[in-house]
């Protein structure tokens, strides 16, 4: 189910591209802004009722409401520095040891709850669906490595940091951009390189840096709220 509403957002996202560069076309005065706004509110309910839906426990409620806190707490403080900030890195680590669902689950609730603090607006579901991603694809770059491979993280940190950026982008340019042409969607990208690079920077320095004491912390707890089932004729009877 989540696989197929990606890549309906995937084709959407990129119709509303080529849409919005063609200004012969009839469906080039639409409010694309609100457009994307709409598409992606509809993917985070889609993945939120999916959760909802799922056989979740407390226990993995309870770590996703913690490390959803602590990735948007820490975002705060590095609000001056526009790029820099550690929850990118936080909503990584915790996908890459309890998994894409768990994951995407921090990364959006980590980004609706700081927005309480930096301000809510329409950017809010980009935000959600961007670092639901980073959670997503460090769950997937895991697999069924039974070590840290610190190595491998950071360079996904780095190129994290660029795909959120080159992400947002879309949003900053049918948001904030006008006319919608190639040559203004070409300078927004060109535009947010600086800030971009030092989000990846970022990202690669907290990576190094806390990379393997969070996995150890983390590993630790998935330890001890794991469950593991028995077959009966194992069982002293």
């Amino acid at each position: 189910m989540k696989s197929n509403f990606l890549t309906v957002i995937i084709i959407a996202m990129f119709l509303l591209l080529v849409f919005s560069t063609i200004s012969e076309n009839p469906l080039y005065h639409v409010n694309w802004a609100l457009c994307s706004v709409i598409i992606l509110g509809l993917a985070m309910l889609a993945f939120f009722w999916s959760f909802e839906k799922s056989e979740a426990v407390s226990k993995e409620v309870v770590l996703i409401a913690t490390m959803a806190s602590l990735a948007a707490i820490s975002r705060v403080p590095f609000v001056v520095i526009m790029g820099l900030q550690p929850t990118t890195f936080i909503v990584m680590i915790t996908g890459y040891v309890f998994g894409t669902r768990t994951g995407f689950m921090v990364g959006a609730v980590a980004a609706l709850v700081s927005n309480f603090f930096l301000g809510q607006g329409p950017w809010t579901p980009w935000q959600m669906f961007c670092w639901g991603m980073c959670g997503v694809a460090a769950g997937l770059l895991a697999g069924r490595d039974k070590e840290f491979q610190l190595i491998k993280f950071t360079v996904l940190g780095g190129i994290c940091g660029y795909l959120f950026g080159w992400t947002m982008n879309i949003w900053h340019w049918v948001g904030f951009i006008y006319p919608l042409t190639l040559k203004t969607f070409l300078a927004t990208y060109i535009a947010s390189i600086a800030f971009d690079t030092l989000h990846a920077l970022g990202n690669i320095v907290f990576s190094m840096i806390f990379g393997r004491s969070f996995y150890n912390v983390l590993m630790r707890f998935k330890k001890k709220i794991l469950v593991r089932f028995l077959a009966s004729d194992n069982l002293v009877k």
